[in-house]
């Protein structure tokens, strides 16, 4: 119910064909569904959401972004975001917020679905990750991760398409990289949290840094929470959700004045589904269990049924290519001499990131990021001076 015009962001997944569909059920008219692709091989989920939208009978709108029109938005980052913000999914989330805009002033997302109802590719993994670690010896372990690691892109690529084309992974590069370091931990905890972190080791990174201890270290929600994938999925919820997903959507909409609302946090949704059993969420492999027998209703299956793969651009390639001159800048020693980076460590990686022997693009980014904020902040006379010149170490 809205006295402005309302749409959805319609990407072809299960939580935002499942908000678009039930929106549709209560409408006596076409519902307007926004939706960006990219031309990028793997990147591209905008025909499937044309596939959902024509399905469900709604006014779809769908945009396909040029490269260059992608990257023209970086520099307004730091200006949209207001604080050094690194989920490079951020890009397409405004261009589909400026895409929306011009037809709606209220978006609905489905954003949240993955936490509540077990969406991730982690939570599919979590089980056998934590099995794997704690029976397999680790120098076992690390063994397995060194083959992955020495498997070139092309080869990953050449074995993930031997597998039935709904069952391969996107992006295998990424994922074996992933994989590698889960084996090398010594629990499934501290896989999950080397798994959602941009740069795994932190004091490596920041000058004089120490990782403070905190929710993500806390041993009591081992004893509250037993199940390693709830434990994950509580985490998600307090952290991830609201510090990255939400706070991405916000400040991507409200730089285009576009208010976005996220129905399936509504609090009864999530007493609900935290009542649930977990095989209600993740059952025998399948994520999102509940939410994919709902959908059933309104989508056909075949739709709906492939590999997750997320809202993301090609920023490994860009950063090896168009902007390859821009991260060299601000990642050059003298960007970051006297500052809060090792400019060192970031340089290793750097290096290693251009000749494609690894690819360091998510943990890059926040440096990036980092880099690019502190510049405009510098330059509007906001910075706040680096630790070395407050005479603090932590």
């Amino acid at each position: 119910v809205a006295d402005v015009p309302l749409g959805a962001f319609q990407s072809g997944g299960i939580d935002s064909a499942l908000v678009t569909a039930l929106m549709q059920a209560e409408s006596p008219r076409p519902v307007k569904t926004f939706t960006i692709g990219f031309t990028a091989q793997g990147y591209d989920e905008a025909r499937h959401a044309k596939q959902v939208a024509a399905h469900l009978g709604t006014e779809h709108t769908e945009l396909y972004v040029e490269e260059r029109e992608a990257r023209e938005a970086i520099p307004h980052l730091p200006t949209w975001y207001d604080e050094p913000f690194a989920d490079s999914s951020q890009i397409p989330t405004q261009i589909v917020s400026r895409l929306a805009r011009r037809s709606v002033t209220v978006a609905l997302s489905g954003d949240g679905g993955d936490e509540l109802f077990a969406g991730y590719t982690r939570y599919q993994w979590g089980e056998n990750v934590q099995r794997v670690l704690g029976t397999v010896a680790r120098p076992l372990r690390h063994g397995m991760a060194s083959v992955l690691g020495a498997l070139s892109g092309e080869v990953l690529r050449g074995l993930t398409r031997l597998a039935p084309a709904r069952l391969r992974p996107g992006h295998p590069e990424q994922k074996a990289a992933k994989l590698a370091a889960l084996l090398r931990e010594k629990d499934a905890d501290a896989a999950y949290r080397r798994l959602v972190s941009l740069w795994p080791e932190p004091e490596r990174l920041m000058l004089r840094g120490s990782e403070p201890r905190g929710l993500l270290q806390d041993p009591n929600l081992q004893r509250t929470f037993r199940g390693f994938v709830e434990r994950m999925m509580l985490l998600d919820t307090l952290t991830y959700l609201p510090d990255d997903i939400l706070t991405k959507v916000d400040r991507a909409s409200m730089s285009v004045a576009l208010e976005a609302r996220v129905p399936l946090l509504n609090h009864r949704v999530v007493e609900f589904a935290w009542r649930l059993p977990p095989a209600m969420k993740l059952r025998r492999g399948t994520t999102k269990w509940a939410l994919r027998r709902i959908l059933d209703r309104h989508v056909p299956r075949a739709l709906i049924e492939r590999p997750k793969h997320g809202f993301a651009v090609p920023l490994a390639a860009w950063l090896r290519g168009p902007l390859r001159g821009w991260a060299d800048d601000l990642l050059s020693q003298s960007a970051l001499a006297g500052g809060y980076l090792d400019a060192d460590a970031v340089a290793a990686r750097w290096r290693e990131h251009r000749t494609g022997e690894r690819d360091w693009s998510a943990g890059l980014w926040a440096v990036l990021m980092f880099q690019s904020w502190l510049a405009q902040a510098g330059a509007a006379g906001e910075a706040p001076a680096p630790a070395a010149a407050r005479g603090g170490g932590d």
